[in-house]
Order: C-alpha cells, then structure tokens, then sequence
C-alpha cells in the first residue's frame, strides 16, 4: 500500500474508500459482523459466528478479485485477511487479547489475496463450509508464545470457488458466546 500512496496518494486512497464502502462493509453487515476500527489500510472485524466470519473473508476476496480483474496489476489492491476464535476484552472502539493478536499475526503471515486460519477455527468450520484450507503447520509468531496451528487459501484457491450459502439460506440459528475476529489490511499485490 505505501508503494501505491506513493505513486498517486489521493486515487489510492480513494479506491481503498470505494472497496470498504462498496464491498467489505456491506459483506461485513450482511454476515452479522461489524467493523471494530480501521487501521488506515485496514480493518479489524468482530463477528458472533465463525462460519459467518470466513464465509465473509472469502467473499470480501472473491470480491477484491473481481474488482481488481480490470485494473493493471501495479494499481490493484489487495487484501491479506486473518480469522481466529477466541475470547476478547470489549471496550467501546475497540478489541482487544490473544485472540485477536493471533488474528493479526495470521494476517501477517497471509499472501495478499489469501485466507489465514487459526486451528480453532478450522475445527468449527469444518463440516459447515466446503473451503480447501491447506494445513501450513504450526507458525512461531511474534509476541505469541505458543506455536499457532495454521491453514492457508491462496488467492487461486479463492477465485476458483463456487459461491457459498448466504447467512439467510443458513438453516442453524447461531448461538455463541465467543468473539471471533478478522483482521484485515491491504496491501500491493
């Protein structure tokens, strides 16, 4: 993202603005997560289900890949997207605790266009969504002290998916106590 600011400041923030406002809210909303704060280029989610909540991270990045699809390949945006399943300290603006460091973390490790799961999360989504998550294997990540469990969807595997049941076609009421994040920023392809 800052090669882009560089190179033209104003049209990439601009775009940046358009995508948030034309796609991730919008999927955000229709998945029953809200956005917790935006980080500049870009966004922490929470959501009450983390079948809503991956089922969100692919659709925003089928979406990204289809915005992108016309646009030359040094002006695209893209985004690296982290889920992880875990307790949070909710505060007014914001969230906070290891569930969402590991999101963050698995955000980090994610290729621009991809999909980082935590192991907690896979296991819950499992029998509910037909994603090809690849187990990357346990990732030593900063300020974590235990290794992380984690799978992977490349920005291929993404664009080679069938669409999913919306929440509405979904039969399960959703019952949850936990928080489940998704950390999110853009990034160059």
């Amino acid at each position: 993202m800052s090669r882009l600011m560089g190179a033209d400041e104003e049209g990439t923030h601009e775009r940046l603005k358009a995508h948030l406002g034309q796609l991730v809210e919008p999927k955000i909303t229709e998945h029953r997560g809200r956005i917790v704060k935006n980080t500049g280029d870009g966004f922490l989610a929470e959501f009450a289900s983390v079948v809503d909540a991956v089922r969100c991270a692919v659709e925003i990045q089928r979406g990204m890949g289809e915005r992108n699809a016309e646009t030359s390949e040094d002006r695209r945006i893209t985004f690296r997207i982290g889920v992880n399943l875990g307790d949070v300290i909710v505060e007014e603006h914001d969230i906070f605790g290891d569930g969402v460091n590991v999101s963050a973390r698995l955000e980090g490790l994610a290729e621009p266009g991809g999909i980082w799961i935590s192991r907690v999360v896979r296991d819950q989504i499992r029998d509910k969504l037909p994603y090809p998550f690849e187990d990357i294997g346990e990732q030593s990540v900063k300020n974590i002290a235990r290794p992380i469990r984690a799978y992977a969807m490349s920005t291929a595997e993404v664009a080679s998916l069938a669409p999913a049941p919306t929440p509405a076609e979904s039969s399960k009421p959703v019952t949850s106590s936990n928080r489940h994040g998704c950390q999110s920023s853009s990034c160059p392809s």
